[in-house]
């Protein structure tokens, strides 16, 4: 039900390149509407001009010949819209029966076409109207009158015609403009999780080096003192073993992670774990915010490493966000769970209390916890509340080790 030309315009691949257009529904209904409204001031104006006394019989056959001609081309108005509009000056001014055709080719090119091509074509169409009144008066009007008339219905055809241009003109920049946007939004997400990527790939490289080098030394001692005592080598053994499997666990984790250069400044940042919530949650506190905090992992040492280094991310910006977006609002901080079920973490915060300052690049660290949570093998869910408070909800997968043998 939209025009062709603005289905063109919206998409112009959609149609094969070099040829116009086809004819939608709405363009039939529309095309046969000004069809029979051209066709119905034909009639109307031959047969007038068959019974006037004081036209010659063969000019006024002539007359008619080229209005019903006219009609007809009313049909091409959408593939040549200025040349028709200018044959149609043409013709308007030597046959009166034209004048419906004429109008409709008038509009059609204010709506097709720019200004320029309506200001030429039309100004010369209004140029004409004396002159046309002046060689072909009306019976029935004035020669002031009929100027007059002729020259407002014009120009308000023009002014509808450039109206409607308008309309598909601004569709066609919001349209434009909404698909810029979403392009921009989807860049600017798709670098916040390659940022948030090459972030955890430099976690989990310091990580790595850190399993590995301590199984490295276990069992260089190994080698180098075969006759230790068993207990010393079961130890020993024991360390290995457990060094591995957790390097094999962050292993997984960085699977498939674009590894970047790693800078001075973040080679030497510290990386804490989920013992660090409470140092957390106090600078917090010690920052002015309200923080409740419900612990109720027993020993969060238990906590595997790489969960406990994700949960505290979380937390931290979760923290931050409710900083900046809810000022003054009291934040809940809940974790809970055990190993096997796995570790889960909320941050609510009501409504704020004030009208937070705008912040710029909202939403990028909500991206980056997302992919974090799902590198991990969790996930992470956030959203408004029922009474328009904010809640950011994690679950991270915790393991329950076998016991030793």
């Amino acid at each position: 039900m939209l025009p062709s030309a603005l289905l063109h315009g919206l998409d112009p691949d959609a149609g094969p390149d070099g040829r116009p257009p086809r004819r939608t529904a709405r363009d039939w209904v529309v095309d046969t509407c000004c069809f029979l409204a051209a066709l119905l001031l034909f009639l109307a104006d031959a047969v007038s001009l068959l019974r006037h006394p004081d036209v010659p019989r063969s000019l006024a056959v002539a007359d008619v010949l080229l209005g019903a001609l006219s009609c007809g081309a009313v049909w091409l108005r959408r593939r040549w819209p200025a040349g028709l509009a200018a044959a149609m000056v043409a013709v308007g001014f030597v046959s009166s029966s034209a004048g419906g055709a004429a109008a409709v080719a008038l509009f059609t090119l204010a709506v097709h076409r720019p200004f320029r091509h309506v200001a030429w074509i039309g100004g010369v169409d209004l140029a004409l109207v004396p002159v046309y009144y002046w060689l072909r008066p009306d019976r029935d009007l004035h020669f002031v009158g009929a100027v007059v008339f002729t020259t407002l219905l014009s120009v308000s055809l023009i002014g509808w015609g450039m109206f409607v241009r308008s309309k598909r003109m601004l569709m066609l920049s919001l349209r434009d403009r909404a698909h810029r946007a979403e392009t921009e939004a989807r860049l600017r997400a798709e670098q916040a999780q390659r940022l948030a990527r090459e972030a955890i790939a430099r976690e989990m490289h310091d990580v790595l080096a850190h399993r590995l080098t301590l199984l490295s030394v276990h069992a260089g001692a190994l080698e180098f003192r075969p006759d230790a005592p068993g207990e010393e080598i079961t130890r020993a053994a024991g360390v290995i073993r457990e060094s591995a499997h957790e390097a094999l666990q962050d292993l997984r984790e960085i699977i498939g992670v674009l590894r970047a250069g790693e800078s001075e400044e973040s080679a030497g940042e510290r990386r804490p774990t989920l013992a660090a919530l409470d140092a957390l949650v106090a600078e917090c506190r010690e920052a002015g915010m309200k923080v409740e905090l419900d612990h109720r992992v027993a020993d969060p040492a238990t906590v595997p490493a790489s969960v406990g280094r994700t949960a505290y991310r979380i937390a931290q910006e979760a923290l931050t966000n409710a900083r900046k977006h809810a000022p003054g609002a009291a934040v809940t901080l809940s974790l809970t769970g055990t190993p096997g079920d796995g570790l889960t973490l909320a941050v609510t915060n009501p409504p704020p209390t004030q009208e937070p300052a705008p912040v710029p690049g909202s939403g990028q660290g909500l991206i980056g916890l997302t992919e974090r949570a799902t590198l991990t093998g969790g996930r992470l869910e956030h959203g408004r509340t029922s009474d328009g408070g904010f809640t950011v909800r994690a679950w991270l997968p915790w393991a329950q080790t076998a016991p030793a043998r």
